[in-house]
């Protein structure tokens, strides 16, 4: 036996960079490459986007319905200054842009991450061009932003189903009580 297979067990610094997630957090300008660079290879790419404040099984189970609609996966996550705007309230986000976007980028079934600071991701949906763009139900394709412009490129735009009671403002309400 080779002692190099047991190294990451015993010293975690040795552990595969593959298992980090932080590189699939990305800027613009990288996310407009590995597009080009998924569109070439021929894959299908999703896109959706929240905040995902106080990540929760009704997130959990969006992103993973919403990643079957594809072979790779976008995820925009609104900056701390974009949440606010959206009217969540003063104490939102309780967590950083840069902690939720991390677990998101934990989620197996996600290829990228950006962060967008717009109140709206258009521009980045016209940026990357996806195959498919996905919201919630709580949304009709008429109300979700991009969608004229995914379904004019021959795209597709979906909506999923929303698991019942499952909200980071009902679960900040139950803390609070």
């Amino acid at each position: 036996m080779d002692l190099v297979l047991y190294l990451p067990y015993f010293y975690p610094k040795f552990r595969p960079v593959s298992n980090r997630t932080e590189h699939k957090i990305v800027t613009l300008s990288e996310a407009i490459e590995r597009r080009k660079a998924w569109k070439t290879g021929g894959d299908k790419v999703v896109f959706t986007n929240g905040c995902f404040d106080i990540l929760h099984l009704g997130h959990v189970d969006y992103l993973e319905k919403s990643s079957e609609f594809g072979t790779k996966m976008i995820v925009a996550v609104n900056s701390d200054a974009s949440v606010r705007t959206l009217e969540k309230g003063v104490e939102r986000p309780v967590n950083s842009e840069y902690a939720r976007a991390r677990l998101i980028a934990a989620l197996g079934f996600v290829s990228m991450v950006i962060i967008f600071g717009e109140s709206t991701p258009l521009e980045l949906i016209q940026a990357l061009t996806p195959d498919v763009l996905v919201k919630g139900d709580d949304y009709t394709i008429e109300t979700i932003v991009g969608a004229k412009e995914v379904l004019a490129a021959g795209g597709a735009v979906k909506t999923i189903a929303l698991v019942p009671d499952y909200s980071t403002t009902k679960i900040i309400q139950k803390l609070k009580q």
